[in-house]
């Protein structure tokens, strides 16, 4: 019954997303990619999926900007489907751009903490997490200013209110301002997804399982990020979100973690992340910093997980009637830059044995 009346707000977006993911490269596509001589090449080879955004490129660009005319086409479909959705689907995708905007605050903030130039700062954030008071930010000293002078106009404000204090704004509470706010919007989207009554069924079954994830993945990164900094052990737990397959029990062990052995211990439980260590040869205490490569053929943690969440977004096109399909659609775009951004960088580098080691998603 949850698909009945779904395609009188949302099959357009649904049904055009779907159309997007067909221009998605495919192995045929990265194969050739990996023949390329030079960058001019790649762009030729990407002309057939990318067309006018790579036009205005000059001859042999470099790899950021062929990224950033890849991103920019990604913004603009993402734009176009927020144009065309209303109700609970125009919501969902608004969901989707606060994690873009947390990213922009925490390099906002850093960059001006190092005193580095405004507009070079304002260059590098990404479109989808803009709004207007961001180059605000620049001013900003502590938490309190940067609250009620900016924050309190966008969608982020309940994720500050209540969950941080007016400390001043150094280096390492950045990081943990940016994480503070990431497990509130986490929390705050997986309520959202599992509360309304529009997302019954599809929806909720897929972005739960989603959500989850990469709660659980965020959890992982942060207590072996912590390992060797002044971040304590009540404060690194205070970052972890509150739901995700390792919650609670996982979650509690993770916090009591003192090296990598205590992570690979305390995911164990979970099949995934289990077999992620083992192969990355971490939960025989493999290195520290936990992103480190081992034996997985050269991938890393990092690396293994990217390969998790394509899994997941691929299958969430098997199902029908839910918005879930332009989650998939982004992170898969998302990779297929980070995929070109690493062959180009291979090529241009001179670096031709390691251009396999991208994350293949169709």
């Amino acid at each position: 019954m949850e698909g009945l009346f779904f395609n009188v707000n949302g099959g357009y977006v649904e049904g055009i997303v779907r159309g997007y993911r067909n221009s998605l490269l495919t192995g045929q596509n990265y194969s050739n990619l990996t023949q390329c001589e030079t960058v001019d090449d790649v762009k030729l080879q990407l002309g057939p999926a990318y067309g006018d955004f790579l036009a205005s490129l000059p001859p042999n660009p470099s790899t950021s900007a062929l990224a950033g005319r890849m991103t920019d086409k990604l913004v603009a479909e993402f734009r176009y489907l927020i144009a065309q959705s209303t109700g609970s689907t125009a919501k969902f995708l608004e969901y989707l751009t606060y994690g873009y905007m947390i990213d922009n605050i925490a390099l906002l903030i850093t960059g001006t903490l190092h005193e580095r130039d405004t507009r070079e700062l304002l260059e590098r954030c990404h479109p989808l997490g803009w709004f207007e008071t961001l180059p605000v930010l620049c001013v900003a000293t502590n938490i309190e200013e940067l609250y009620n002078s900016v924050l309190i106009e966008t969608p982020l404000a309940p994720y500050f209110k209540n969950s941080l204090s007016h400390q001043d704004l150094d280096e390492l509470n950045i990081e943990i301002v940016r994480n503070t706010l990431f497990k509130n919007y986490l929390e705050d989207f997986y309520n959202f997804v599992n509360s309304h009554p529009d997302f019954a069924g599809p929806t909720r079954d897929v972005m739960s399982e989603i959500l989850q994830f990469e709660a659980d993945r965020r959890s992982i990164n942060i207590t072996l990020n912590s390992f060797g900094t002044e971040l304590s052990k009540q404060e690194r737990r205070k970052l972890y979100p509150e739901f995700g397959k390792l919650y609670p029990e996982g979650t509690l062990m993770l916090s009591r973690a003192e090296d990598v052995e205590g992570v690979a211990l305390a995911v164990s439980a979970n099949a995934d992340y289990k077999s992620f260590f083992d192969a990355v040869g971490l939960s025989q205490g493999g290195g520290l910093g936990g992103m480190g490569g081992g034996p997985a053929d050269g991938k890393s943690l990092e690396d293994l997980f990217y390969q998790k969440e394509m899994e997941m977004s691929k299958l969430v096109f098997t199902r029908q009637f839910t918005p879930a399909v332009v989650y998939g659609w982004m992170r898969l775009k998302e990779q297929e830059i980070r995929n070109v951004t690493w062959i180009s960088e291979c090529i241009a580098q001179n670096q031709k044995e390691r251009i396999g080691n991208f994350i293949s998603v169709f």
